[in-house]
């Protein structure tokens, strides 16, 4: 066996509508939806998968239970999306009001930066020095 590349990211959120508009401002759109599943299926324009899980507990704290809390827990923590240009990207979350949560800091050789989705979810958004 193989691994060639990551297929898809799941991420599992309460409010679908809420969550297809927040990741429609990074240019994700609808390409299917299993209502039965509790799946929405979001792509972009380069073909990054997002499958939003849309299953979350309603009365959900805000408190992201791998992330937020003393006890770590184990799991994924986080997902990290490539950006063409952190300079960009920073004025476009500017814009739309989303705020940084870290960052931008040095992490190897790339630039990254930290928000979360609204639930709670982190999201990297990196650029990597030398990436086209």
């Amino acid at each position: 066996m193989q691994i060639e590349a990551v297929d898809h990211i799941g991420i599992r959120v309460i409010d679908e509508q809420r969550a297809v508009d927040f990741y429609g401002q990074f240019g994700f759109q609808v390409v299917f939806r299993q209502p039965a599943a509790f799946v929405t299926i979001l792509r972009n324009a380069a073909g990054v998968e997002l499958n939003l899980i849309t299953n979350g507990r309603a009365d959900f704290d805000g408190k992201n239970v791998l992330m937020d809390v003393p006890e770590k827990h184990p799991g994924y923590t986080h997902v990290a999306l490539r950006v063409d240009s952190m300079d960009a990207t920073v004025q476009r979350l500017a814009q739309l009001g989303i705020p940084i949560t870290e960052g931008p800091i040095q992490l190897g050789s790339g630039l990254s930066l930290f928000i979360r989705d609204p639930d709670a979810n982190v999201i990297e958004l990196r650029h990597s020095q030398g990436a086209h």
